[in-house]
């Protein structure tokens, strides 16, 4: 993306001796550049805007619940920076995880379009979710590694010919999440806020278990629909519907009884 945010990668699937039937077939892809705002700082139409006049009710915290949501807090604020070894060693620790069999000589380079980042440097695609971006995508690639690999080489379902690109779409997705639950304010305003925020305390991986969640309910809601990359924003905006419905359902204690945690593999 540039700096005035508003272009993006598409990725084309060219698909070889197709079978409709067949989830998983061969392809190889291309890649296109072109104009939207789906991506990087371009999610306006993801999350409604709000004027700072709107009135919105409050949700007292136990200290438990104050405490974890400082943390999440703490892990948001924190943005990508390639000076910072840990952050390069993640980095570096993505691609090994995504592509076990295949050395990364540098970490700028053109092969991180093959995972779905704009360009040859991943670092200039952080800047909508930060480094707890890569934290997700991390997580979920190291605890659902077969999920993981299905969403990134695009394995289930009937393809679209345009493809959203993947790394990408799990930055936006990490942004969509925060600010859904409303993370950066002092106490949540909403009351799908407060219903994770306990979620949050009895399990301080909820976030990137929920990050998990969501990401194969847009790829999901990605098929059921027939989307190609220009139907992006209303997949998105269609994932957050059901999210909500499904964290205000009464039985759910654990982020792990959200029904859409089925559709997860290891």
């Amino acid at each position: 993306m540039d700096d005035r945010g508003g272009s993006f990668v598409a990725v084309r699937r060219i698909s070889q001796g197709l079978d409709r039937g067949n989830a998983c077939h061969s392809t190889s892809a291309e890649v296109v550049a072109g104009s939207a705002a789906w991506l990087g700082r371009g999610l306006s139409c993801v999350c409604a805007q709000r004027r700072e006049s709107d009135a919105r009710p409050s949700f007292d915290l136990t200290p438990a619940q104050e405490e974890c949501l400082q943390k999440l807090q703490s892990r948001i604020d924190v943005a990508y920076d390639s000076s910072i070894p840990q952050h390069r060693e993640a980095l570096r620790a993505l691609w090994n995880v995504a592509f076990p069999d295949e050395e990364l000589q540098d970490l700028i380079s053109e092969r991180w379009k093959e995972m779905g980042w704009q360009g040859k440097d991943p670092s200039t695609d952080f800047r909508g979710g930060g480094f707890i971006s890569l934290e997700n995508l991390l997580f979920f690639a190291r605890n659902f590694p077969k999920s993981f690999q299905d969403l990134l080489r695009k394995k289930e379902g009937d393809r679209a010919m345009w493809e959203y690109p993947f790394a990408v779409a799990g930055v936006n997705i990490t942004f969509m999440l925060i600010q859904m639950l409303d993370l950066e304010a002092v106490k949540p305003r909403t009351l799908v806020g407060a219903i994770f925020l306990k979620l949050l305390s009895e399990n301080e991986s909820a976030f990137d278990l929920l990050y998990c969640i969501t990401f194969k309910l847009m790829d999901y809601q990605w098929l059921c629909m027939r989307a190609s990359y220009m139907d992006f924003n209303a997949v998105m905006k269609s994932t957050r519907r059901q999210l909500e419905r499904e964290l205000l359902l009464e039985d759910i204690i654990r982020v792990e009884d959200l029904p859409s945690y089925g559709l997860l593999t290891r």
